[in-house]
């Protein structure tokens, strides 16, 4: 395995400037192109091209399919899906008697076509992938059975450092559910930690007295982060020079 350094270098030449090539060369529509982070980069899968003419997100697969070929690289067989998706892919796929478009994980988010509820205009939700989710929930499980018997206020600090840090990722708009899921989650986790300390414990640890530990020292879930839109726009600043 080469350093991630170095795949990104190695990936800037092989995909970065050949897209840059092919958008500009090779097509007639509107071309995105969402890569994943660079923590991630050197995976080779962890990106998203969004096309706006079928046929040309056909030709580019396949090209791309060439262009990894000749440097030893491969699409992953699986992770890798043309699907129709955005804007009118409801409302095509609904007229062609199809069923609701299909949905991608990309940065651990499940990205789902969707409408705003006071408009209706299309939006893309984005909801905590629950493989993902749940192997998390599986790792705090696993280290609150080795933090079994470390003092109550050491295991709190610990909890809400990593639930936050969890939240401060996954806190996007529509996702409040699973927020909240995951909160209650580890909530439970950690109720189940305590009362396995002894028989005693068992009794003592009421769920709530566990509600009131959890909203002492649990972060309460909630959105932190704006709608992509907001987040990117791009205002000119009119009368400086």
């Amino acid at each position: 395995m080469i350093s991630p350094l170095l795949a990104n270098v190695f990936l800037h030449y092989v995909f970065d400037l050949w897209i840059a090539w092919w958008r500009k060369n090779q097509c007639r529509g509107d071309v995105v192109v969402v890569p994943g982070t660079a923590a991630q980069r050197w995976s080779a899968d962890d990106f998203v091209i969004g096309f706006e003419h079928k046929r040309e997100a056909e030709a580019c697969l396949e090209a791309l399919r060439d262009r990894f070929a000749k440097f030893g690289l491969k699409l992953h067989p699986t992770k890798t899906r043309l699907i129709e998706f955005g804007r009118f892919a409801t409302e095509r796929r609904k007229r062609r008697g199809e069923c609701r478009p299909e949905t991608f994980d990309f940065l651990g988010f499940t990205h789902v076509c969707g409408n705003t509820r006071g408009l209706g205009l299309f939006t893309i939700r984005r909801y905590t992938v629950a493989k993902r989710m749940r192997a998390t929930l599986a790792a705090i499980k696993q280290q609150l059975r080795k933090r079994w018997h470390h003092p109550v206020g050491e295991t709190a600090g610990w909890l809400r450092s990593v639930v936050q840090g969890w939240l401060n990722y996954h806190a996007v708009p529509d996702n409040s559910r699973r927020l909240s899921r995951f909160v209650d989650e580890v909530s439970k986790l950690w109720l189940q930690a305590l009362r396995r300390r002894s028989q005693k414990a068992k009794r003592r640890w009421t769920w709530s007295r566990m509600h009131r530990l959890v909203r002492e020292h649990l972060p309460r879930p909630h959105v932190i982060h704006p709608y992509p839109n907001v987040r990117f726009r791009a205002r000119l600043k009119v009368g400086a020079v």
